[in-house]
């Protein structure tokens, strides 16, 4: 996997909070039609809080690499945070990336968005 950094080698090979959670109260599944990477992010809340953060889904090293990162950033957050997560912020957290790869990265922030959307 030459060319990819530490961070998301790190979490592709070992992925944090990958599954499915039992009850989640928020879920959403975000898809890249060009590249057929695929994200589910599942939430659990207590109050304004997210208590537990998981994914699955499939495609390349930095989609699944950035989901497993931005569930451990989340734990713990209040929602009315993380819906302000800006893209360049989940970027910089994974590391040096070509522009072109940028959607692949953000794809877990999308599904994560998309979760969030009753609270907005």
């Amino acid at each position: 996997m030459k060319g990819y950094g530490e961070i998301i080698l790190d979490h592709w090979r070992r992925p944090r909070n990958k599954g499915r959670l039992p009850a989640p109260d928020r879920e959403a599944v975000e898809a890249n039609a060009l590249c057929g990477d695929v994200v589910r992010m599942q939430l659990e809340l207590e109050g304004t809080r997210v208590s537990a953060a998981m994914f699955d889904g499939q495609g390349c090293a930095i989609s699944q690499a950035a989901a497993s990162l931005l569930t451990e950033r989340i734990k713990g957050k209040p929602v009315g945070q993380l819906a302000q997560l800006a893209d360049q912020e989940m970027l910089s957290a994974l590391g040096e990336l070509t522009s072109t790869r940028s959607s692949c990265a953000l794809l877990a922030l999308w599904a994560l968005r998309q979760a969030l959307k009753e609270d907005q």
